[in-house]
């Protein structure tokens, strides 16, 4: 609350998503900002809530990429947030005393997301039993050619049980299309042979 109070934010209704899904931010769309300092502080801020609100991973790391020259769209995207964090403020990790210790690993990837380079958007989050444990939200370092090399590369990150191209993981024979990318792929099969880690695709719908 004091977050949201330091912002001026108390005045805004809540919010129920962290970012506006018809809204694509561009480096170089808005005017820019008179003072970055404002944006840089809130970001910041953003950031280090994401220790315990993973909910917000994804929006700050979008929101990140724009320290260096952020413009009006920016900042407004940073309020859409906070106004999203005040419908919860008091939201954070439960760890139950579930019996089940088992550690299980989720991830996804969002091809070619970033509007301005084209480069694919990773994200996981590994739970123990029913409690997150770590998580994660970051652009890749290189371009994905296709959804699957994206999701493979969202794939090497977690190396655990997330949705991925599983089929790919079992198939000892690589074809030209997975060429560019067999590193990871030849790490994560070696993890599934030694039955450190299992595959599954979770549909979308789930």
């Amino acid at each position: 609350m004091d977050l949201l109070s330091e912002f001026d934010c108390m005045k805004y209704s809540a919010l129920t998503s962290p970012l506006d899904p018809t809204v694509k931010l561009s480096v170089e769309e808005g005017p820019l900002l008179p003072d970055p300092s404002h944006f840089r502080k809130l970001v910041g801020k953003l950031n280090y809530l994401t220790n315990t609100r993973h909910d917000m991973s994804y929006s700050v790391q979008c929101l990140s990429q724009y320290m260096q020259s952020p413009r009006e769209p920016h900042l407004k995207a940073a309020y859409h947030v906070l106004r999203y964090l005040k419908g919860d403020p008091n939201l954070g990790i439960f760890l139950s005393n579930n019996k089940d210790y088992r550690v299980r690993a989720f991830c996804d990837s969002d091809w070619a997301a970033c509007p301005d380079s084209r480069k694919s958007v990773s994200g996981y989050v590994v739970l123990l039993g029913d409690g997150p444990i770590s998580w994660k939200s970051k652009k890749q370092h290189t371009i994905s050619l296709s959804s699957a090399e994206a999701e493979y590369r969202a794939a090497r990150q977690v190396v655990g049980e997330c949705q991925a191209a599983p089929h790919i993981a079992k198939n000892p024979v690589f074809h030209e299309r997975t060429k560019h990318i067999e590193v990871d792929c030849h790490f994560v099969r070696d993890q599934v042979h030694e039955g450190l880690i299992t595959l599954h695709h979770i549909s979308t719908n789930e």
